[in-house]
């Protein structure tokens, strides 16, 4: 019986303890807002059927599989599919356009003049975030895709220029090249 007004106490903190880590102490409710809107865009567009079957399709890193993006080709496929496929540590040249979830433009390859015109280059195991690695890393040079890209494999709670914390991303994306390719 002497120990029960310690176990009560203990029950206390380890409840108080446990319902904090499941808060968004560190969210304000403007992020929290955009986050919610954009967690529900992404699940929409996961969800968006053409002529009876899935718009876009689903793709998991091999080496986390919570780290998902929707991808959907513009071209056909089966005229790409034998070309080079970039492998996780290779570079990569390409033409992007990226948008956010509403559409606001905020970035842009077709700005660029080096190293080439309109192209970015990248090595796609560094520098760049985890759900453009996960994309490209499906397509053929030649491709054309739409990638969404969600906020936790994309910039996550961090706000990076005119990126908001918590965005979700829209990819236009060509595959041009992959220089120095070794198999």
């Amino acid at each position: 019986m002497k120990h029960f007004p310690f176990l009560i106490m203990l029950m206390v903190a380890l409840a108080i303890t446990t319902t904090s880590c499941f808060k968004d102490d560190d969210v304000s409710s403007d992020d929290a807002e955009w986050r919610d809107i954009n967690v529900a865009w992404y699940e929409g567009q996961a969800a968006l059927t053409e002529g009876g079957s899935k718009y876009y399709t689903a793709f998991t890193a091999p080496w986390d599989p919570a780290a998902e993006v929707l991808i959907h080709w513009f071209n056909d496929t089966t005229l790409t599919r034998n070309n080079l496929k970039p492998l996780y540590t290779s570079q990569v040249d390409v033409k992007y356009h990226l948008s956010l979830y509403d559409g606001t433009a905020v970035d842009s390859s077709y700005l660029s003049t080096t190293p080439a015109d309109s192209i970015f280059r990248c090595r796609l195991n560094t520098g760049v975030i985890q759900g453009w690695a996960i994309a490209i890393t499906k397509m053929h040079i030649g491709d054309s895709c739409r990638v969404i890209i969600p906020y936790n494999v994309g910039y996550g709670s961090t706000k990076a220029g005119d990126i908001k914390a918590y965005s979700t991303l829209q990819f236009h994306i060509k595959l041009k090249g992959i220089p120095a390719y070794e198999k």
